[in-house]
């Protein structure tokens, strides 16, 4: 979905373009570690947790997401090579994706796209596990953490580029659509959206609540 994302605004034919935080906002919980559960179970995924705790205390001091991110890409998916990454994240897409996502964000996904939104899913998770549960969706576009592969298309354990979260995520919308991007609407559940949203007209800060009523579009 890389290439999608390459689109510029244009005024030829005007469809508002409309953000999305993912984890937290579209879903219920944050996918990259229900991946991780998912694929290895839960036993090993504890003890890969455990392996991870001099990591998470690196973490409490730096307060680095990208690189807790890395290290925990290190420690479960260092080696495997990049189609087999991505047949299991189709199938955890179609297995476990449903169950991920917030029944009223879906609710609002789809009333901008009936509307002919252009709708784009920026998220910190990383777009390889992400990117089969956009396509489902409709998504026009998809930015995201991108894990580093090596020359033999093997994962890394490291990051290409930054994680896609605050400024970051204002960074690669303008790469993506241009400097002068402005949204119709985004929408997202914490301080690393913020930025994200003060780009949008309608900002949406944590409006969704995982249920089937009605909330603001």
């Amino acid at each position: 979905m890389g290439d999608i994302s390459q689109e510029r605004q244009t005024k030829a034919v005007y469809r508002p373009l409309v953000a999305f935080d993912f984890d937290g906002t579209l879903t219920s919980r944050d996918s990259f570690v229900a991946f991780l559960r998912w694929r290895f179970g839960d036993r090993a995924f504890a003890g890969g947790l455990l392996g991870l705790a001099p990591a998470v205390a690196r973490y409490g001091l730096d307060r680095d997401r990208g690189r807790l991110k890395a290290a925990a890409t290190r420690r479960f998916l260092a080696g495997m090579p990049r189609a087999e990454l991505e047949a299991w994240a189709q199938t955890f897409a179609s297995e476990q994706g449903r169950s991920l996502l917030r029944p009223d964000a879906l609710r609002a996904w789809r009333r901008w796209q009936s509307d002919g939104a252009r709708l784009v899913i920026v998220t910190a998770s990383p777009e390889t596990i992400v990117a089969p549960i956009a396509r489902g969706l409709g998504a026009d576009a998809l930015l995201g953490t991108r894990l580093a592969f090596d020359a033999a298309g093997r994962v890394t354990g490291g990051l290409e580029g930054e994680n896609c979260r605050g400024p970051e995520k204002v960074r690669r919308l303008r790469a993506a659509f241009g400097d002068d991007v402005r949204l119709e609407a985004a929408y997202g559940d914490t301080d690393g959206d913020r930025e994200m949203l003060a780009l949008a007209e309608e900002q949406g800060m944590k409006v969704f609540n995982g249920t089937g009523r009605s909330v603001p579009r």
